[in-house]
């Protein structure tokens, strides 16, 4: 079994977006994978997903709305196979608390995207739901990718 923990900022848009949607490719394709999400901030522990998050994972057939927010915490570090930011900011930031005997290898989402690697998946924190769908399609094909990973190796 792999272990995923998709991070983001606070916990309550990209990353729930993420776990939702590799949660749904995994059940599609009939992959058994524990994931979860955390955030680098703790400004929304305990809350759940932006209503904006929930609706556009909700017409995609998923629901978030049973996810809280937390904050990464070191023992995740041994806990995951594979810690995935949603951003660069967000990797640099796992980098600096990252325990040297770690377990857990580092990477962007997008990185398992051909073509789109090093790069970070929109922000919809400030917008509106139709950068929320982009943020859905970046994580969507994000997650086909890593299970294309996982499947590889």
């Amino acid at each position: 079994m792999t272990s995923i923990l998709f991070v983001c900022l606070g916990n309550i848009c990209r990353s729930p977006m993420a776990e939702g949607a590799l949660r749904q490719a995994a059940a599609q394709r009939g992959i058994d994978l524990t994931i979860d999400s955390a955030g680098t901030g703790g400004w929304h522990v305990g809350d759940p997903p932006d209503p904006r998050a929930i609706a556009t994972a909700r017409a995609h057939g998923v629901d978030l709305s049973g996810l809280r927010g937390r904050v990464v915490r070191a023992e995740d570090f041994h806990r995951f196979d594979l810690i995935v930011a949603l951003d660069r900011s967000n990797l640099r930031d796992l980098r600096e608390i990252v325990p040297d005997d770690t377990t857990a290898r580092l990477s962007l989402l997008l990185d398992h995207v051909r073509g789109r690697e090093g790069q970070s998946v929109a922000d919809p924190y400030t917008g509106d739901l139709e950068d929320f769908a982009i943020t859905w399609a970046e994580v969507r094909a994000g997650a086909e990718g890593l299970l294309d990973w996982i499947e590889a190796t």
